[in-house]
């Protein structure tokens, strides 16, 4: 795909997360009837429960590892938390589902405050079989140093969508 028009380019999810990759392997995330594509928007009332997740691969001789997060937290103007860490999944054989892996950190529902949130999915191969460990924090998660940390080595795959507070959840009313 053309660089400029990888919506992961222009999403800046490579650049504020990942460095240029070459999608090897599937990834669909859905949650509840939902599929989440680049740039989609969700309310965060969709996305309460963790997502149903698939990964391609060749083989359940293959594990990999997924990580989900934010690079907009607290808000996109000033991410002073960078990356915030919202789901850690390893050991999940290829050709199954993240509900098959390691659930090394739970779920955390996205709920922003300000501003339009990305949540990024990146899907890594791992080496081998319980080779990865969760980190002691989710704030200020780096996924390139995760992925050098433990020889993910580039993503195989990597897709994000876009979350922000509702409406009606305070805040001034528009209407008398």
């Amino acid at each position: 795909m053309n660089r400029e028009r990888d919506p992961l380019v222009v999403g800046r999810v490579v650049g504020d997360v990942l460095d240029p990759f070459t999608r090897t392997t599937t990834l669909k995330v859905t949650y509840g009837s939902k599929e989440v594509t680049n740039g989609r928007e969700f309310k965060p009332s969709q996305v309460i429960h963790q997502p149903r997740v698939e990964v391609g691969g060749s083989d359940l001789r293959s594990f990999y590892t997924l990580v989900m997060v934010d690079p907009d937290a607290p808000s996109p103007s000033d991410p002073n938390l960078r990356e915030y860490l919202h789901w850690l999944v390893t050991d999940i054989p290829g050709t199954t589902g993240a509900a098959f892996g390691q659930e090394v950190m739970c779920y955390e529902s996205p709920r922003p405050t300000m501003g339009i949130h990305r949540f990024v999915f990146v899907l890594f191969q791992q080496l081998g079989r319980q080779t990865v460990y969760a980190p002691g924090w989710r704030q200020n998660f780096n996924t390139r140093d995760f992925a050098e940390l433990y020889n993910l080595g580039s993503p195989v795959a990597a897709i994000y969508f876009d979350c922000q507070r509702e409406s009606g959840s305070g805040g001034r009313r528009m209407y008398p």
